[in-house]
């Protein structure tokens, strides 16, 4: 074997290998999904909100996990996973795509809210390590736009730790 062929190999071994250490923290696993899904679960009956849809994606924008409260619209299962894809894609909050970029200033030209698939209305969350870094997002409907954002940040506060 000629030492390019070793290096060659030596790279597509490391490729292929699953991350460990500190890569895997930073990934968004199941079980911070499920703990966020919980959380916001817990604050919307909580709260005597209607009931919600919970969409969460990955760095890629991958669903990650889903869940429906019972009696929650059928409608909003979409906007969930398209609020959820939209602070995935920018990574903003749905809330600051609104008012920040799509309507903050009338004399600029608009567009990003005719950009199908894009939400411009509170209810989606980028999910961020401690130092900024994007491992996911999570989209909430089903309440109020302003109910499904506090419901979001619920989720996002009850793994706090894991994202330092």
């Amino acid at each position: 074997m000629t030492g390019r062929s070793r290096l060659f190999g030596g790279l597509a071994l490391a490729v292929m290998l699953p991350a460990t250490g500190a890569n895997a923290a930073q990934e968004l696993t199941l079980d911070m999904a499920e703990t966020m899904a919980d959380a916001c679960y817990a604050r919307a009956v909580e709260a005597g909100w209607l009931p919600v849809n919970i969409t969460i994606l990955d760095d890629g924008g991958n669903l990650k996990y889903f869940r429906r409260m019972d009696d929650a619209f059928i409608g909003s299962i979409q906007i969930s996973q398209l609020k959820a894809k939209t602070s995935a894609m920018l990574p903003f909050s749905t809330r600051f795509v609104g008012d920040e970029i799509a309507y903050k200033d009338p004399a600029k030209p608009h567009g990003i809210q005719h950009v199908p698939g894009v939400v411009v209305f509170p209810g989606g969350l980028p999910i961020k390590l401690a130092d900024g870094t994007p491992i996911g997002s999570i989209g909430i409907s089903g309440a109020t736009a302003d109910q499904d954002e506090e419901c979001a940040q619920a989720a996002i506060d009850a793994i706090a730790d894991a994202l330092q």
